[in-house]
Formats: structure tokens, C-alpha cells, sequence
């Protein structure tokens, strides 16, 4: 036989040697449970080796993994007083803003910070917007959620994340962000984000379970590939600096459809869901932890993804896989 691939897979020297997918650590972002208080550390129950943090010990949290080289998180809030109209969420004083101010002022640029930007675990009705006549209003949700996005900017966000779905978002983010000097503030959207079953225990942690109805009017359909185009185009002609594919495992279609069709970096969320299962059935003895998280990132490189935001990050890094 003239050819035979196995020559190229004799030993791991020439494996590594001819690998065409290279994962890295520092493609991770790492998400945060931030609630205020003092002193907190506490488990999510759902999401095994994941907790809620106050701002204090986020800072302690942190540091630990900036030692092994974990210098993106991503912070979303919970605990603060649910309204509405989720007014909580772009007080001055929220618990986001708090741990941003409270990162820069430990670690500076050492730490880049990115912001979860949406309603939902601020509203009383659980929804990622403002409620009117029933339905969630797209227009003046919107304005709520630019204001969120501001007032993490304001606190030293790096990079704003709106995660809320709804049209015309990422333009007006970037309107009020220029119109108050902060040209420099990048935005990751959740440009294609699934009405998925993945999120489960998302969210428990953020305590953001919609109280009525469900969210398939604004986060999108499953079925429909081609949508995820429109969306994505949409984001990127008002000014978003990078795209993503939420959930990860159950869309590597989508992200690498995506991949053929920007030249903007892509993210994936590697979403509770996806990670829960992972430790549910490691915890049978059923599968080798390790093996499968790393063979779960390689596949989101290989779809296309540049950047990926999971809870396995810490693991990743801390263990050495």
C-alpha cells in the first residue's frame, strides 16, 4: 500500500507533530456567580465545584487562577431586588459593578473582565425584559439593557456581553457606550442564542427562571439553521467586536457555519447544562472526566471557535489537562 495514515499516528511525538486542531488555555473564559454580602462562598448545588461568590472572596477566587494563568472571567450578577422593569440591574451600586471595581483595583489589567448584560435575574417575572401587555417589549427593554451596559462600563468592564436577544441591542450598546467616551469597551453578543433545554442549571445559580411562559419568542428557534445568518450579520453590521454560539455542544453545526461566514472571532458557551452532565456522570464512575472536556474543547476548535467561556476552565488549568 502506497498510503497508510497510521504512519502519521505511529507514536506522540508525530501526533502532536501533525495535529491540525491546537486548543489552548488562554481560548478560556471563565464565568462568575457574583451576589452581595460578605464572606461568601457557597456551592451551587446543580453545578458541582461552581459557587456563589461575594465580591471579597471573588477577589481571592481569582487571584488563585490568574496564578495558573485564568485572566478572563465573566461576571454575572444575582441577589440584587427584582422588579419589573429590572431597575436593580444598572444601579450604580450593583453587585457587578462592585466586584469590577474591586478586581481593578487588585489586579489592573492583569484581569480582563467581560459582563453578562441582560434583565432576566433582576426582573420579578424572570424574563430577560420589560413586560408589556404581556409580551416582552423589545424597544424599551433595550434601553434598560444599554443602561446595564453602561454602568459596567463605568465600574471598569472590559467588555460588555448582552446575552438578552432582543433586536437592535448591540447598536444601541454601542451608541451610548461612544456617546459617554467609552470607545474602548468592547462587546461580545450573544448573537445566536438557542431557547435550549441546556440551561437548566444556569439557572438556579442566577436565579433567573422565567415565572411565566418560556423565552422562545425572543432566543431562537432550534430548527432554524439559517436564521442563526441573519442574526449574526445583524450584530456584526452594529458594531459587535466578537460573536457567539450558545449552547456549544448541541450547535458545533452552527459555529462552524458561522466560521465560513465572518472574519469576527467566535465564542462558544460551553453552557451549565453541557457541564453538569459531564460531572453527573463522572461522579457514576461512567466516563473518564478528563478525556471527554478535553475532547468536548477540541471539538469546539475544531468547529471554529477562537474563544470559549466554560465552567471546566478551572479544571482545565488547575490539573494540568
Amino acid at each position: 500500500m502506497i498510503h497508510r495514515p497510521r504512519r502519521l499516528r505511529k507514536n506522540s511525538i508525530i501526533r502532536e507533530l501533525t495535529a491540525e486542531v491546537r486548543f489552548h488555555k488562554d481560548m478560556l473564559i471563565y464565568p462568575y456567580f457574583i451576589e452581595k454580602g460578605e464572606n461568601i462562598t457557597s456551592p451551587i448545588s446543580s453545578m458541582p465545584g461552581i459557587h456563589h461568590f461575594s465580591p471579597d472572596t471573588l477577589v481571592k477566587d481569582v487571584e488563585k487562577g490568574l496564578k495558573n494563568g485564568i485572566n478572563k472571567i465573566l461576571l454575572f450578577g444575582s441577589g440584587e431586588e427584582k422588579t419589573a422593569e429590572g431597575k436593580s440591574a444598572y444601579q450604580k451600586d450593583t453587585v457587578v459593578a462592585e466586584a469590577i471595581t474591586l478586581l481593578k483595583k487588585n489586579f489592573k489589567d492583569d484581569i480582563y473582565i467581560i459582563t453578562d448584560v441582560c434583565l432576566c435575574a433582576y426582573t420579578d417575572h424572570g424574563h430577560c425584559g420589560i413586560i408589556q401587555d404581556g409580551h416582552v417589549h423589545n424597544d424599551s427593554s433595550v434601553e434598560a439593557i444599554a443602561k446595564m451596559a453602561l454602568t459596567h462600563a463605568e465600574a471598569g468592564a472590559d467588555m460588555v456581553a448582552p446575552s438578552d436577544m432582543m433586536d437592535g441591542r448591540v447598536g444601541v450598546i454601542r451608541d451610548l457606550l461612544d456617546d459617554n467616551h467609552f470607545e474602548d469597551t468592547a462587546i461580545m453578543s450573544y448573537s445566536i442564542k438557542f431557547a435550549s433545554s441546556y440551561y437548566g442549571p444556569f439557572r438556579e445559580a442566577a436565579d433567573s427562571a422565567p415565572q411565566f411562559g418560556d423565552r422562545k419568542s425572543y432566543q431562537m428557534d432550534y430548527r432554524n439553521p439559517n436564521e442563526t445568518l441573519k442574526e449574526a450579520w445583524l450584530d456584526e453590521e452594529e458594531g459587535a467586536d466578537i460573536l457567539m454560539v450558545k449552547p456549544a455542544l448541541a450547535y458545533l453545526d452552527i459555529i462552524n457555519r458561522l466560521r465560513a461566514n465572518t472574519s469576527l472571532p467566535i465564542a462558544c458557551y460551553n453552557v451549565s447544562g453541557e457541564y453538569s452532565m459531564v460531572k453527573a456522570a463522572v461522579e457514576k464512575g461512567w466516563i473518564d472526566e478528563r478525556a471527554v472536556v478535553m475532547e468536548n474543547m477540541h471539538a469546539f476548535v475544531r468547529a471554529g471557535a477562537g474563544l470559549i467561556i466554560t465552567y471546566h476552565a478551572r479544571d482545565i488549568v488547575e490539573k494540568e489537562w
